[in-house]
């Protein structure tokens, strides 16, 4: 690199660029503002929260960031060099990522995909872009982003927005369906003096019943889908719970179920909650819980449903495991969609609605699950405390 006649000023005087030692010449060239843009680009790739890898037009492993490195689970010097054959033997890596890799490869080379959305072995939610071209210069830019926190948050808009839609066009039906039954109704009731007469009393009755019904029909359906704002109670979670053992207990039982309830008795925590509309929740987790370990069909060991609570902070975990058959990842991305359902004559509603009513408490529900092996609800729900002063 030329400098020419540059002149450079010291204490006492000036010099030119010929009197500086080799070594310091090099120091000076080291700070060039090329250099330093470069390193500063470089730093901000090393911590960007997103995966970077890059491979050279030779195919040749030039660049990985540091958390590219995390998310594949192996050290950056190991990568260094790599091929693409190469990084699929690698040994450090799993055979899950491996598969990930070489689909994506596939996909991006035979069907020019840039984009490509998967979910790993825990469930969580990646976005892959892929940069090539005449601007890369026959390199291959791919970055690695987490997008489960904004899948979630699409999730539940989309999933507020379907059950708006159906609070709207259930409300809509029972509206329509009530209005002819109940003048049914009526004549009937001005029949039935007649039918006395004739000695089919028990006929009106039996209309007059089943009237009766497809109204609770109607009226569970409407609340079910469009859940009521809650008429909320204090009351200490732990009671709550074994209200709700004592009303299923029998029926496990009955299965050949063991229903265990977990509880420090140091626990006193209380929460404000609609009484009728949590234990329609926990109810319905205990009874698909006990479907789950029905369609096992046990035979050298004994189904399993624990109930557990905890308190952290100002809020109250409530935890409904089983080992029951378990769900695949397709069945819990799509668990609490209303009309989504696994069961035959099953109406999709349940937990769509347990969903729902947990969000106007102020809480929150997630599940975990793996085939074969069981499935484990978490409710948190915010507790009172009734020592802080009314504002």
């Amino acid at each position: 690199m030329c400098f020419g006649a540059f002149i450079f000023l010291r204490k006492g005087g000036a010099f030119l660029l010929s009197e500086i030692p080799e070594v310091e010449l090099d120091n000076i060239e080291s700070f060039h503002p090329n250099h330093l843009v470069r390193t500063k680009y470089e730093n901000i790739l090393e911590n960007l929260d997103s995966g970077i890898i890059l491979f050279d037009s030779d195919g040749v492993l030039a660049f990985v960031n540091v958390q590219m490195a995390k998310l594949l689970g192996v050290s950056r010097k190991s990568l260094a060099g790599l091929t693409l054959t190469q990084l699929l033997r690698h040994p450090q890596i799993t055979r899950f990522k491996k598969k990930k890799i070489l689909r994506i490869f596939r996909e991006t080379i035979f069907h020019r995909k840039r984009f490509h959305e998967l979910l790993d072995e825990h469930g969580r939610s990646w976005l892959i872009t892929m940069t090539y071209g005449d601007q890369m210069e026959g390199d291959f830019l791919i970055s690695v982003k987490d997008v489960s926190d904004f899948k979630q948050i699409e999730q539940t808009a989309y999933q507020n927005d379907k059950l708006a839609m159906l609070g709207r066009i259930s409300a809509s039906i029972a509206h329509e369906i009530r209005n002819p039954l109940t003048s049914i109704r009526g004549f009937i009731q001005l029949l039935r003096p007649h039918l006395m007469s004739l000695g089919k009393d028990e006929y009106a009755r039996i209309i007059l019943t089943e009237i009766d019904r497809a109204n609770d029909i109607i009226y569970e359906f409407l609340n079910s889908s469009k859940p009521s704002a809650p008429q909320t109670t204090i009351i200490p979670v732990a009671s709550l719970l074994k209200e709700v053992v004592l009303l299923t207990e029998s029926e496990a039982l009955m299965k050949g179920c063991q229903l265990v309830f977990h509880h420090a008795e140091k626990i006193p925590s209380l929460i404000s909650v609609d009484v009728k509309q949590i234990k329609q929740v926990l109810l319905n987790l205990i009874k698909n819980a006990l479907d789950a370990i029905d369609e096992m069909k046990y035979e050298h060991s004994t189904g399993m449903i624990e109930i557990a609570l905890e308190q952290t902070g100002t809020q109250v975990s409530i935890l409904i495991s089983d080992n029951g058959r378990g769900m695949d990842q397709n069945t819990l991305n799509n668990l609490f969609n209303p009309f989504f359902t696994t069961k035959e004559g099953g109406t999709g509603l349940g937990l769509s609605v347990s969903y729902r009513i947990i969000k106007n408490h102020g809480g929150s529900i997630a599940v975990e699950s793996q085939v074969g092996v069981g499935t484990e609800f978490l409710i948190t729900l915010p507790i009172i405390d009734m020592h802080q002063p009314e504002l």
